[in-house]
This record gives structure tokens, sequence and C-alpha cells, in this order.
């Protein structure tokens, strides 16, 4: 999840709202990949979950981190939560159960971007173990009850888990027990972003099948393959989903504005303080009426905070976040801003790509949206497999790069970072599939041994 945003100009009209995101537009040679992931820490002793506080706590990984890379410490009062390259522009975060993001850095290349997450992994991996803890890349925690999760000192937290179960059942497994993977992508316009918007929430299960990687809960098969993507389904429908509107006529900026201050907020940020309005209207900050902050209108700062907190499939803000895929092993972190690179970074990668979700209608992305999570590569949209749907959008995406040409130091392109999406392809199954497959089979019915087998 995002660092809170600290921009304290007064916004005080909707035309402000959608100049902030036109500001976003960019020129495609300015066009960037941002990488984000999340990992679990547990115990190498046990495979418990890793507290925030003591000696070899999540306190401790982060100053070691912080000695480390030198990075700034990101504080909560006087709590550490975070730490944030002011001069590349990255930031390491935490999720609600102590969940470990990097938030990488905008960069050019996939093989940047790459280096940047092994680079991350290696440090991380550098500090964590002389602490006696290990990171999993999973998208669902395997093994561990809500109630045994720890949670982390932030403000904001606090106020979510209050708010979650009013409304849905799932909201406080997503916060306190998945991981993801994503890729933040640029747009050179309007028409652009709206595009890009539209084959980003109708491919989006594509990537959900893909990177499928979340079949236990509590030491057992939950009975899915993306647990994490189901959970996503009653978490709280109001900020989250397909976006039906995106695909009317007359999508735009506008467009998202007016559904974004139609989401409930669920804080507002005064100094180091949050104030719990969960449930409350941005039109009425914005108007200068809100009761917690009665006279005050909005700033950018309140802006940008309240879209972080807005979770469907594809995230608009001043670029496009990729939310569909659940975290994995490590060569599946690069695999995926490939695949939505090869995707938006070539015009003709993207026309095509809207060619083949364009004829679909809002039911049949429903409907796929609903099933991928169960079935995988075996659902169907307008009676096509899931399998043969992904196989083609990963050999648009793999054309998109080849045709980019983007050259490492040893002149390999970026297809080959799509190598283990290919080989998922190739057999036929989700890397969710393959982890059931060693579950019945190699591990006797235990989890235990994919901390061993899949931890960074």
């Amino acid at each position: 999840m995002a660092r809170d945003q600290i921009d304290t100009q007064h916004i005080q009209s909707r035309d402000e709202l959608v100049a902030w995101f036109e500001a976003g537009c960019k020129a495609p040679s300015k066009f960037r990949i941002g990488t984000e992931h999340e990992k679990f820490p547990f115990t190498l002793e046990g495979h418990h979950p890793v507290p925030y506080e003591g000696a070899n706590g999540i306190r401790a990984l982060l100053e070691g981190m912080q000695a480390l890379n030198g990075w700034e410490p990101i504080l909560e009062g006087s709590t550490i939560i975070g730490l944030a390259d002011n001069i590349g522009g990255g930031a390491i975060s935490l999720e609600p159960g102590g969940q470990f993001e990097l938030s990488g850095a905008p960069l050019m290349t996939i093989h940047e971007t790459c280096a940047e997450v092994n680079s991350h992994l290696t440090q991380v991996r550098d500090v964590a173990t002389p602490l006696g803890f290990g990171f999993l890349g999973l998208g669902m925690s395997p093994k561990w009850t809500l109630a045994e999760t720890p949670v982390m000192p932030k403000g904001r937290y606090k106020i979510m888990t209050n708010y979650m179960p009013k409304v849905g059942t799932r909201g406080l497994d997503m916060m306190y027990r998945t991981c993801t993977v994503q890729v933040n992508l640029d747009f050179a316009s309007e028409p652009d972003m709206v595009k890009k918007l539209r084959v980003g929430l109708a491919l989006q299960p594509v990537a959900t099948a893909l990177f499928a990687n979340s079949p236990f809960t509590e030491g057992k098969p939950n009975g899915f393959l993306s647990y994490r993507s189901e959970i996503w389904r009653d978490t709280d429908n109001n900020r989250a989903g397909m976006l039906p509107f995106a695909f009317e006529e007359g999508m735009g900026f506008e467009r998202y504005v007016d559904y974004a201050l139609d989401v409930p907020m669920y804080f507002i940020k005064r100094g180091d303080t949050y104030i719990d309005v969960a449930g409350s209207s941005f039109r009425d900050l914005l108007a200068g009426r809100h009761p917690a902050v009665p006279g005050e209108t909005a700033t950018v700062s309140d802006w940008a905070n309240h879209l972080s907190t807005i979770f469907p499939e594809v995230r608009l803000k001043r670029y496009l976040e990729m939310r569909g895929a659940d975290g994995g092993p490590w060569g599946n972190l690069c695999a995926l801003p490939a695949l939505w690179t090869g995707l938006y970074y070539d015009t003709t990668s993207l026309d095509a790509a809207w060619d083949l979700a364009k004829g679909w209608t809002s039911d049949e992305r429903q409907k796929l949206r609903d099933d991928v999570p169960r079935l995988g590569f075996k659902a169907e949209i307008a009676g096509r497999p899931m399998l043969e749907l992904a196989r083609e959008v990963v050999a648009i995406a793999r054309a998109g790069l080849a045709r980019r040409d983007q050259r490492d130091s040893q002149g390999r392109d970026e297809t080959r970072f799509l190598k283990p999406v290919e080989e998922s392809l190739a057999a036929g199954h989700t890397p969710a599939e393959a982890l059931l497959e060693r579950f019945h089979g190699a591990w006797a019915g235990s989890v235990e041994p994919v901390f061993d087998e899949d931890a960074y």
C-alpha cells in the first residue's frame, strides 16, 4: 500500500481533481515501469509470523535495512513504518499484517526493474537471516489464522480494521493475510488512458490465472487457486471490482473523478494524526463542509490518499496500477511487469489486446473475473477457454516486448522475463496447481515445506 502523500495545496473544485489526473499524461519516451511486490516474513524456526516489536521483529528489519541502504526512515510519530529512497524514488512499506512491500522506483526497462527486485531481495535476506526470519512469496498466508497474525502500528490500518467488517466478510483477510505483485504503467493522453484501462480491466483475470498462487489457508487447501482474488469479491464492493462504467461512452478522467468522489472515505490525515471518517463523503470535504474538519477544504494530499483507498482491479492514479496478480516466487515478480509492459508499451500489442476483449459484454467480463479464482485456466469467456486466451495474451505481450527491443548488457531483450508464465501455459496449470500437486504428493498433506522450498 502506497506511502501517504504530503501536499497541503488546497483543492476546491471537481475541475481541479480532473486536472490532477491529466497532469499524469506523459510523452511515450517518458513512460516508466514501477513494480511493487509484497511478501510474508516468517520465523525460520517454527514458521511463525514475525511481530513488529522485539529484537528479532519487523522494526529491527527496517532499522537493519536502513543501515544497509541509507534510505530515509518513514515515521509515524516516532515509530518507523517504512523507508524511502528519496533519490531513486523507491520505498519500503508495511502492510497491515507485517507483509513487507517494495514499491519500486519508476524505471525504463524490465531489465532495470528486475535488477531492482533482485537487489532488494538480496538485501532483505542479508538483514533478515541473522534475525532468524525469511520471506515467502504467496498470494495468501498459507498457515496462520487471523488471530495469530500480527498488527502493524499504522493509524490508517486501525481505521480500516474497524470499518472492513461493516462492508464485507473478507476485508480483514485481505488486509492481514494476502500479498500481491503489481506494476504501475503510464499513459500518454486521456484516450490512451481509457484504452489501457479497458484492456487492463478486461484482461486482468488473465493475469489472475497466470499468477494464481494462493491455494492454502490455515494449513489446508481452501478450494481456490487464487484465494486472494476470491477475497476481493467480498471485501468492500463500493471500492473494488471491474468498473463497468469504464467501458461506457464518455469514459475519461471526469468519469473516474465522479466514481472516486462517490467512494466512501476512510480517513483524513492532519500532521501525523489519522481522523477516522470511515463511510463519509469526499464531496463534503471538497465543499468545505466535512464535520470532522469544519471549514477546511480538501488538499492534494487528501485526494491522493483517498485514491489510494480505492481498490478496483485496475486503479487510476497519475498512472495505471495492475492489481490482479498474487504474490509469487522470485521469477514471477519480473514476469508480471513484463506481461503488462509488452501489452501497454507497444501500440500494435495494445491494439491486438483490445481486439481480443472489445466484444465482451460487462456480464461476460464479470463472470470471468468471478470464475478465475476457482477455475484458473479452466474458466471460459464467450466460449473461449482461459488457457487458450492466456496463451494468446502472452504471445501478444511477447511480440510487444520484442518490438520494444530493449537490450541488457548481454544483448538479451525483455522477452526472457515471460519464461515463468510461458512454462505454466505449456504445462497447462497455474502455479497454485503445482503447489497443490506437491501438497498431495511429496509434502504428504503439510504446508510446512512451502517455507523451505518457496522462500526467497
